[in-house]
């Protein structure tokens, strides 16, 4: 597996999460600044929820732009255990550790992207090639670790 590859298909995707961001906060914000002009109190509430959507947004803006500072510490540097960076095989599927980004293909494999915070992650971080770990009562084999 090409673990370059499988970096900048995350890196892509985050970059691409964070544009889909940044432009619904702008043209939310100017759908506020539109009411703004309007009808005086009667669009208060309407003001109200769109500054709310504004602040959702803006926090899941900020959650992409910190997964893209994990993204930049990872490396595609073998690894011989489970860590951040770890591209690992299981007997149930095959798991990224870097930030969470959903799944993701690559040489026509399905590769889930999960966090270091994960509770998967957890369950198996530090296990080497052969080692068996549980999470939600159903043991898995560590097949892989690149």
């Amino acid at each position: 597996m090409n673990k370059q590859e499988i970096i900048n298909i995350i890196k892509a995707k985050a970059a691409e999460k964070i544009r889909y961001f940044e432009n619904l906060i702008t043209e939310t914000r100017a759908s506020n600044n539109d009411t703004k002009s309007s009808m005086g109190d009667k669009y208060e509430t309407g003001r109200e929820m769109l500054q709310q959507e504004i602040n959702n947004l803006q926090r899941q803006l900020n959650e992409v732009l910190n997964q893209q500072v994990v993204l930049q510490k990872i490396t595609s540097e073998p690894s011989e255990k489970v860590q951040n960076g770890a591209l690992v095989k299981t007997n149930k599927g095959l798991f990224y550790i870097s930030a969470s980004m959903g799944e993701i293909f690559s040489e026509n494999q399905k590769i889930m992207t999960v966090s270091a915070e994960s509770p998967l992650v957890k369950a198996m971080f530090g296990k080497k090639m052969g080692d068996r770990f549980t999470i939600n009562s159903i043991n898995q084999d560590i097949e892989h670790i690149w």
